[in-house]
């Protein structure tokens, strides 16, 4: 990874909901925290990494930040976000939590060795993707990973 623009930069990602406090307990069941000092009943922060955050926000109070009209998920694609998580079996183990809540599969598992995801829409109709990616890919690259693979599966 390359460095941030600045150290203590952080990414605030905003969405609107229909319902605050089902999308709440729906992203609790996924094993999201809150931050309550951002929380209240208009929004509630959604802590995603160390210094990436997702706004749960109702609707109005989203239209204050937004100066177009929001975007229908359930018929637009108005962004696909994504989280990693530790290992292949915390991505079936999320897709399948989020399943049991009430989302709904958006395809099937995407496995490209070095990394494996897969994909639901939540209850309002946004596209998430839960993804394990091989830390070695992380640090070297999609590439190292495939030419150690295939260093394993060819005969000597």
């Amino acid at each position: 990874m390359t460095a941030p623009a600045h150290p203590g930069r952080m990414l605030f990602v905003n969405l609107p909901v229909a319902d605050l406090e089902r999308s709440r307990a729906f992203f609790a069941g996924l094993g999201f925290r809150f931050n309550p000092h951002f929380t209240d009943e208009t929004a509630a922060c959604m802590l995603v990494g160390e210094h990436a955050f997702v706004m749960l926000l109702t609707r109005e109070k989203f239209a204050e930040f937004a100066q177009l009209p929001s975007a229908d998920p359930t018929t637009h694609t108005p962004a696909l976000y994504c989280f990693s998580v530790s290992s292949r079996d915390e991505v079936d183990e999320v897709s399948a939590a989020a399943l049991a809540a009430g989302a709904s599969e958006a395809d099937g598992a995407e496995d490209h060795g070095f990394m494996y995801s897969r994909s639901f829409y939540d209850l309002d109709g946004h596209g998430w993707q839960v993804m394990w990616m091989d830390p070695k890919a992380v640090e070297q690259g999609p590439e190292a990973c495939t030419a150690s693979a295939q260093d394993t599966t060819t005969p000597a």
